[in-house]
């Protein structure tokens, strides 16, 4: 028979299975060295919209837009347009591969004055794979992929609170054929988050400011696994926890400040002996609510290291009479636990009925593969 995947096996070795390995095999570990997380379908963690990319992928908290739905679905209740929509798109890894992109598309539309709805379209592409059989003979192209669809509903309680659901669909498509004997096939999951936002205002430094407090858990779902019995991968199940405050600087200026904290919830990979047995930590062979709870524990390193687990993201927008931004950010992730440490810079221009937003990564380009990520996001927001 024609192995119809030479080089696409090794592509799913590389993404599917080495996480799982990652979990299953002996490691060095000890709580100092290297310890990622490994989840199934990454992607859902991408920062897809240019204005949160801008802030060093700061965004449960800020004032709520078209792209809220990803970061905080309790926002859109907020939302003073009565309907609205975003394209955006990003370059990714281009450092790396040439054809690798993410795109997102949202829409919302409000009920009434407390209800509003949306949807959003997550499509992440690995570009195209020459395909070939043990003999290098051509036998096509094949083109890897991952997507989501998600509707959200979001409820407004009193004036300054809401919250928020979204519901999603899951499919991670990455090889077309067989690898050591098993049939690779697409893998499915559905997943829902919950999130809340409250606002109010308040004075500050002797300005007038409006302080926001966001919360959105994420990617709560069921399993994923490539072959029919084969080991099954949690799906990155996301805490996400910010704050951010407005001042209101004059009738032209306005100024914001926003820092999210982010947290995995899926197990932390053991220390394991030669023989594979756990020596430190816990077995991440659980259940889903058993992986949730027991992320806040199961660190082999202990405390120390379910604190290295928590990155952050610090964001700073200043807008011009509501119509010019710029703005600026920094993202940490500690150096076990994937070491993106990086600045962001963007820019935002509204006009009529719609935003233009533009973000810029600076990494060292030697060491990272974010290194000059662009995004773009095009924002239209519609009156009756």
């Amino acid at each position: 028979m024609v192995n119809k995947l030479s080089f696409c096996n090794y592509f799913v070795v590389l993404i599917v299975c080495v996480p799982a390995l990652a979990m299953s095999q002996p490691t060095q570990t000890d709580g100092k060295r290297s310890n990622t997380i490994q989840t199934a379908a990454p992607f859902l963690l991408i920062t897809p919209d240019a204005r949160s990319g801008a802030m060093g992928d700061a965004g449960v908290a800020i004032s709520p837009d078209a792209n809220s739905m990803h970061w905080n679905p309790a926002k859109l209740a907020f939302l003073d347009k009565p309907t609205g929509l975003s394209a955006s798109y990003t370059p990714w890894l281009r450092n790396l591969v040439p054809d690798v992109d993410l795109g997102y598309l949202t829409i919302y539309h409000r009920l009434d004055d407390r209800n509003t709805i949306g949807g959003a379209l997550r499509y992440f592409s690995y570009g195209s794979i020459q395909l070939t059989d043990n003999s290098q003979n051509d036998i096509g192209v094949y083109s890897p992929n991952e997507f989501s669809v998600e509707g959200s509903f979001s409820r407004k309680f009193g004036e300054g609170f809401a919250l928020g659901t979204a519901l999603r669909y899951i499919r991670s498509s990455l090889s077309n054929g067989q690898f050591n004997g098993q049939d690779i096939q697409p893998a499915t999951a559905l997943a829902a988050d919950a999130s809340a936002y409250y606002k109010t205002g308040t004075v500050m430094l002797g300005k007038d400011a409006e302080l926001a407090l966001g919360l959105n858990l994420s990617n709560i779902g069921s399993k994923m696994s490539y072959s029919e019995g084969g080991s099954k991968s949690f799906l990155p199940a996301n805490m996400k926890l910010g704050a951010a405050s407005t001042f209101l600087l004059d009738e032209l200026n306005t100024f914001t400040v926003a820092l999210d904290m982010n947290k995995l919830l899926v197990p932390t990979n053991p220390i394991r002996d030669i023989n594979g047995n756990i020596i430190d930590g816990k077995d991440p062979d659980r259940s889903v609510p058993a992986a949730i709870f027991g992320s806040f524990s199961d660190a082999p390193g202990g405390f120390s290291e379910e604190l290295s687990e928590i990155s952050f993201s610090l964001g700073t927008e200043y807008w011009y009479n509501k119509q010019f931004a710029l703005r600026s950010g920094y993202f940490y992730e500690a150096p076990t636990k994937g070491d993106r440490r990086y600045l962001t810079l963007g820019a935002g221009l509204k006009y009529n009925v719609f935003n233009l937003d533009f973000a810029y990564l600076l990494a060292n380009q030697q060491t990272s593969p974010l290194a000059q990520t662009l995004r773009f996001s095009l924002v239209f927001n519609f009156e009756k």
